[in-house]
Formats: C-alpha cells, structure tokens, sequence
C-alpha cells in the first residue's frame, strides 16, 4: 500500500500563499494517475490515432503514488483544498484506491473527488468510499446506445456506466454528478433525455459546451450549443430557476427544478467565460503542471522529484509556477488567429 513515510514531513519554510498575475489563488489540482483509457472517443482518443500500437506511457514514467501524495501533500500547503483525480480513465490504474485512502487523510485536503466514463464503477465503488473519495463525477454524453457508441468509439455500453452510477449511489458517494458535452448535430436531439432520467434521483446532471481542448476533437464553433440554449428547452418542459453559486469560482452554473425534483448545472466555457476565478492546475501522469486546461506547455516536476530536490525546493517551484500564471484561453479564444498546438486532454483530465 502507498504511504506518505517514504518523505518524512519535515517543517517547512512559512510563506504566503502564491497568486497568479491575475491575482488567482491556486485552490484545485486535478491529478491526472493514469494515460490509457478504454474508451475511444473520436474527440479525445480517436481510434485511428490510439490504436494497439500506440505506445502509452509506461509505468515508471507515470509518477507513483508516493510521488503524487508528496506533491499533493506540497501544494496543501499553498492553499489547494480540493483534489480531483482523473485520466485518461482513472480507474485503469492498478491500486488506486490506496491513492484515494492517502490523498484523503492529508492535512488541508477538505474535498477529494474523481472523475470516470464509469465502465469500471460498480466494481469499485464500495472500495472507493471506504478509501475516503467524497464525490464522483461520471462522463455520459448520451443515454441513446447508438449516439452512446458513435461517441465512445464503440467501446463500452450505457447499461455498464448506469449499473456503475447505482452503485456509487448505493455506496453513499455523493453528490454523484453526471457530465455531458452536448455537439450540436451529434447528442443535442438526446439532451432531455439524459434529464429525464436523471430527474429526482439525486444524481445532478451538467451540460458542458463543447470545447477546442487538445488538437484532435476537430472543434468548429458551430457545433457549440450555448448552455442559454439548453436551459431554455429543458424550462421549456420543466421549468428551472437559478440558484447561488456554491463557492466563489465554481465553474458550473446551478438551477433547480421548480417542482422540488432536484438540481441541474451549465458550463459554458465558450459563451461566457469564466478564466477570472480559475484556481485550478493540471497534473499530468507523467508529472507535468499545466496553469490550463488549454495550456500549450507544462513543468516537469518529476525531474525534480526524483532528482533529490527537497520539499523547500519543491514548494518554491511550484509556487514559481503559479505565480507566473496568466493564462485565460478562453476569454481569449476569439482573438485567436493562430491554432495552438495545445496539450491533449487524455494527459490532464477534462
């Protein structure tokens, strides 16, 4: 099992905690364990492109749990609050429970999450919140088996991800969260569905605009669906009301049904913006901090990890990092006048 001993938690220089150059504090890192995932998304992973021969990282190239714990355990101590592994598929990488057990315990940690295509869920749940992981967010762009496919690659069915949506409700994970990228032309026409059958079971489904991650989901404008859209058809049929904001920087915009059958959210990257409060860095499985997640190029923390450097060393790297910070792609995405080879979402989660 993976435990935190290998890096005895020696005092640390007292310093404040960094903000960016747009004054951001850093508050969320997203943890990228593993690069493989067992889906092929033609918008991620096409198939062509990520076929049998296609050489994934190996594992000594992925960082190990000692490592990311030490990193997390650092960047606690700049003010992150919340971790949220991701992948690739996350639950592809052997053991990953043992992460969740010690990313959980660590001292400033207040929120530990996952995000998953949920094809492996029912079988990990259980384990998952007795590891200590508080909420869990599922990908499903489409409750139609055929749509489901076209966007999965082929791999995987609908029935596998619900079974595994039933059993972290059963396992008491909670709030259970349900994401779906809507491509107009593509899922739009199976939106209500996902709502309807969502609707007063607790699970809290959010409609994300279609974005120009990474360099492959051959991205146009036109195929974005506004969420201003989207919430007008779903009022329309049952009507919604906004709500407050969680916590200043949350990225999805909250409504709820009127008629008491739960919540719905909207995140709506490419119409309205919300680079100005983004507290989140990106670690990719290979150990690399990116600012964005629509960064171009990221820092090598495994270097340093396994070059000696000590935890003071560290923190004065990573805060380096966030203070350098500019980034705001997307507020910027339609001043762009050249295509950014930007890095591939299956390395830093979505």
């Amino acid at each position: 099992m993976s435990t935190v001993r290998e890096y005895p938690l020696l005092p640390l220089r007292t310093r404040p905690a960094p903000r960016d150059t747009l004054g951001r504090p850093l508050r969320d890192l997203r943890i990228s364990v593993m690069d493989r995932c067992n889906f092929r998304c033609p918008y991620c992973m096409p198939q062509h492109t990520f076929h049998e021969g296609y050489r994934f990282l190996k594992s000594s190239e992925r960082l190990s749990f000692d490592e990311i714990v030490r990193l997390a355990r650092l960047a606690a101590t700049l003010g992150v609050r919340k971790l949220r592994i991701t992948g690739g598929e996350p639950l592809l990488r052997p053991n990953l429970t043992d992460l969740v057990g010690d990313l959980s315990t660590l001292p400033g940690i207040e929120d530990v999450a996952l995000t998953t295509n949920g094809m492996l869920l029912a079988k990990y749940a259980t384990e998952l919140k007795a590891a200590g992981l508080a909420r869990i967010t599922v990908s499903l762009d489409s409750l139609d088996p055929q749509v489901f496919a076209q966007m999965s690659g082929g791999f995987g069915g609908v029935a596998e991800v619900l079974e595994g949506i039933e059993a972290a409700q059963r396992a008491g994970l909670a709030p259970i969260k349900v994401n779906a990228v809507i491509q107009r032309g593509v899922n739009d026409h199976t939106m209500l569905d996902l709502v309807q059958h969502f609707r007063g079971s607790g699970v809290i489904v959010r409609f994300i605009e279609y974005m120009d991650v990474g360099n492959r989901n051959d991205w146009h404008a036109d195929r974005v669906v506004p969420s201003r859209e989207l919430a007008a058809a779903i009022h329309a049929r049952w009507p919604i009301a906004a709500l407050e904001r969680n916590y200043r920087g949350e990225v999805a915009e909250r409504y709820a049904f009127t008629d008491g059958q739960g919540e719905l959210g909207f995140i709506s990257s490419v119409s309205q913006p919300f680079c100005g409060d983004c507290s989140r860095a990106r670690l990719s499985s290979e150990g690399k901090l990116y600012n964005c997640l629509f960064a171009t190029s990221g820092t090598d923390l495994r270097s340093a990890l396994r070059g000696g450097a000590s935890d003071d060393e560290m923190l004065d790297l990573l805060a380096g990092i966030w203070q350098q910070r500019g980034d705001r792609y997307s507020e910027l995405r339609n001043t762009r006048t050249a295509r950014d080879d930007k890095v591939e979402m299956f390395h830093i989660g979505g």
